[in-house]
């Protein structure tokens, strides 16, 4: 692999969510966890939440298995370089570059991750890209989460990634989210977890604000609001699998609004917009510290 200098790059977002996008049809790029996390510094960088490199599946060896159903690959990063297994405001970026690039045409649209294969539709009229998110995991068992004095007791949530969600009276409880919020136990996340705090607005209606591993407090997580989505309908003692009919919450973020459906199978589905803003090139050898 080759690092080449200097090379393309474009700026998206989903409802706030932001990534820097890296394509790398080839996979030639090599991209150490420092240089991503000095990619995505809103000062030193271009500035991001995370990093979005598009890679065909066949020139990526965690992809190569999925080359069959999904031609591209999204080799998600966290803002401060980690790996992570899976985005949901990201594969809706990643979609619409696909689109912006010739590389995908509106309707469906299959796309490789971590956590596997992701279908997604993109609708031509309303420009708005819904993604199949896969199932929930509800692992059980006893987790918390503290800020400060304050603490919650919390839902464990599999999206593919993991989520601790934590239902509050006010978001301002989160304090700054800066720093990841305390979750115990420990065991029950090894890798570290997002931590979503919730407030009822409505029937069927939430509010969110999120700690993203990786990346601390972000102005959408896609993920997170199908976790926090979950999380709502059985506290609300409701099951689409027990009671055979699907269940559609708007979850309202910081950067906009998203809208999830459980299906009586268990499918969950996320629809919302995906902008691409800025495109550009970027002097790679120009991100490394002076000195």
């Amino acid at each position: 692999m080759t690092s080449a200098r200097p090379v393309p790059f474009l700026k998206g977002h989903g409802t706030e969510n932001d990534f820097v996008i890296l394509p790398d049809p080839d996979g030639r790029l090599e991209l150490s966890p420092e240089a991503v996390a000095r990619l995505c510094d809103r000062r030193a960088g271009i500035g991001g939440d995370g990093l979005l490199r598009v890679v065909r599946s066949a020139a990526h060896p965690e992809a190569r298995a999925m080359a069959g159903d999904a031609e591209w690959f999204m080799d998600y990063r966290n803002g401060d370089g980690s790996v992570a297994e899976m985005c949901g405001n990201g594969v809706r970026v990643f979609v619409r570059y696909l689109e912006r690039a010739g590389l995908a045409e509106p309707g469906d649209v299959a796309v490789a991750t971590r956590a596997g294969v992701r279908r997604t539709h993109l609708d031509k009229d309303s420009g708005e890209i819904t993604v199949g998110m896969g199932p929930a995991a509800l692992p059980g068992g006893a987790v918390s989460v503290r800020v400060g004095e304050r603490a919650w007791s919390a839902l464990h949530v599999g999206m593919g990634n993991p989520h601790a969600v934590a239902f509050v009276d006010d978001l301002a409880h989160a304090g700054r989210l800066l720093d990841a919020p305390e979750v115990e136990p420990a065991a029950a996340y090894p890798n570290g977890t997002n931590v979503e705090f919730v407030v009822a607005c409505g029937p069927r209606h939430v509010a969110m604000r999120v700690h993203e591993r990786g990346s601390g407090e972000t102005r959408s997580c896609g993920t997170g609001a199908c976790a926090v989505m979950v999380a709502a309908a059985r506290r609300d003692g409701v099951d689409p699998a027990a009671g055979g009919a699907p269940v559609t919450y708007t979850v309202d973020l910081p950067g906009g609004q998203l809208v999830i459906t459980e299906r009586a199978d268990g499918e969950i589905e996320m629809t919302g917009p995906a902008v691409i803003v800025a495109e550009g090139v970027v002097d790679l050898d120009g991100l490394r510290p002076a000195g």
